[in-house]
């Protein structure tokens, strides 16, 4: 199987440039911060408090998370509930940052991720794949944009939704997670050594995913 792995910061557009870039290789795309949206999605509405290992650790113990794919759009299944459109809002996403530090919880979606992974030509992006979960991967690739072009991106995103969105919250949330998803102790987000580094700040989408699927295809294509 031939596996690529993307990381980098929140909004730097690294899942939807992901899920075109594996479209076009024909290959499937794997968002794992969807799948630490749902556990923390799971935690807010049954209300446990993360910090309680035991609350948390009786979750898990009543967690089943499937993955399934239609039209090569993937979908998150949380026992038996498709959730995709109930983990994109900010409290989740804050939640996602706060969850994704605890060892507990990266011990049980590893295995998943590295089934996937094993088993499918895949795009998997998130926060640790190239360092952690794909260490062995062919190709790795960190996505970053600056956070102001990044605030702006998110904003305009939630405000086609119909949010109603302050820019500098927005901003001033985008850099806590930062600082968050930098500095935890487990898996922190950072480049591994081999990875190629691409800058979207002054990119289109379009842009973003043609510079993607370059260093992609020179791999694939050796």
């Amino acid at each position: 199987m031939f596996n690529v792995a993307i990381d980098g910061p929140s909004g730097a557009g690294k899942s939807s440039v992901s899920k075109e870039a594996a479209k076009r290789m024909g290959f499937i795309h794997i968002d794992t911060g969807a799948l630490y949206r749902s556990l923390a999605y799971s935690a807010i509405k049954n209300k446990i408090n993360i910090n309680d290992e035991i609350s948390l650790k009786n979750m898990l113990n009543m967690t089943k998370i499937n993955i399934e794919f239609q039209d090569g759009v993937q979908n998150v299944i949380l026992n038996g509930e498709n959730v995709n459109d109930k983990i994109r809002t900010e409290e989740v996403s804050k939640g996602a940052s706060d969850i994704s530090k605890i060892p507990m919880i990266r011990a049980f979606l590893l295995d998943l991720q590295r089934d996937l992974a094993r088993e499918n030509n895949v795009v998997m992006d998130g926060r640790d794949i190239g360092t952690v979960v794909l260490p062995n991967a062919d190709v790795k690739i960190f996505i970053t944009a600056s956070p102001e072009q990044r605030a702006e991106r998110r904003y305009k995103e939630l405000l086609a939704k119909g949010e109603k969105v302050v820019y500098n919250d927005i901003l001033e949330k985008l850099i806590y997670r930062d600082h968050q998803d930098t500095h935890r102790e487990i898996a922190p987000l950072k480049p591994c050594d081999d990875a190629v580094i691409i800058d979207t700040s002054d990119l289109d989408f379009s842009q973003s995913v043609n510079a993607v699927l370059d260093v992609i295809r020179e791999k694939y294509n050796d």
